[in-house]
């Protein structure tokens, strides 16, 4: 039988990837998705997409949703004492694995393991160690439709917010960026995806800032459904 598991669901291309990966190698039964929104704003956390978009992709993943609301400010206590009830929840239900899509941050990964491994579970990482050049390409060539929702000015140019994450973008991104933004310099949003069962029609909103960030505004229209949720209570941190 093949072992259950969630992705963490980000919202962006790397999670979107990892997850296609894995339902392509067919090793594990994906069963849902668990996602981390920021409570005061109703978003994603870190990412800042819309609970109404959150809600048309996973409709479009036909995948159940545990929504974990994460106060702000919440201590890295606080994090942890959450995360092990919502993972034993899902523990519960017979869930052994969780998908990330992290790429090659050693010290998260590590984390990750030894937290899950604490609850008798498993981090699966389907992108682990692939050339960020090579696979951010490959992402867009396989169908990964994307915008970029997050931009830390510090790191990257503001005027990126809101541009589509696609080949012109990544020949104009700074050789000090990683192409998939793995050391925190842009986060994005999935429109589309080989796992979807049909692209999300969204316009880009207003930009504007918050905490040192730059966000880019993405606008679907209501309507479209969303999935059945499973609650908890806890924040579980998710990737990009």
């Amino acid at each position: 039988m093949s072992r259950k598991a969630v992705i963490s669901w980000s919202s962006g291309k790397d999670a979107a990837y990892a997850l296609w990966e894995a339902q392509r190698g067919q090793e594990l039964e994906i069963v849902g998705a668990l996602t981390t929104l920021s409570a005061p704003e109703g978003r994603v956390s870190m990412h800042g997409v819309r609970d109404a978009l959150l809600d048309q992709q996973l409709t479009a993943l036909s995948l159940p949703c545990s929504k974990v609301p994460l106060p702000w400010p919440c201590s890295n206590e606080a994090y942890e004492r959450a995360m092990g009830r919502a993972l034993e929840e899902l523990r519960r239900r017979g869930v052994c694995d969780v998908l990330f899509g992290d790429l090659f941050l050693e010290d998260i990964r590590h984390y990750r393991e030894a937290y899950l491994a604490s609850l008798g579970m498993r981090g699966v990482f389907p992108l682990w160690k692939r050339d960020t050049r090579e696979l951010a390409r490959q992402m867009i060539d396989d169908g990964i439709g994307a915008t970029v929702v997050c931009v830390d000015p510090r790191k990257l140019d503001r005027a990126f917010a809101g541009r589509p994450y696609d080949h012109a973008l990544l020949d104009d991104l700074p050789d000090t960026v990683d192409p998939c933004g793995e050391n925190g310099e842009f986060h994005t949003a999935v429109t589309a995806s080989p796992s979807f069962a049909a692209p999300i029609s969204f316009t880009v909103g207003e930009r504007y800032e918050r905490d040192g960030f730059v966000y880019a505004d993405l606008l679907v229209e209501p309507g479209a459904g969303a999935p059945p949720a499973t609650s908890s209570a806890a924040p579980v941190r998710g990737d990009d």
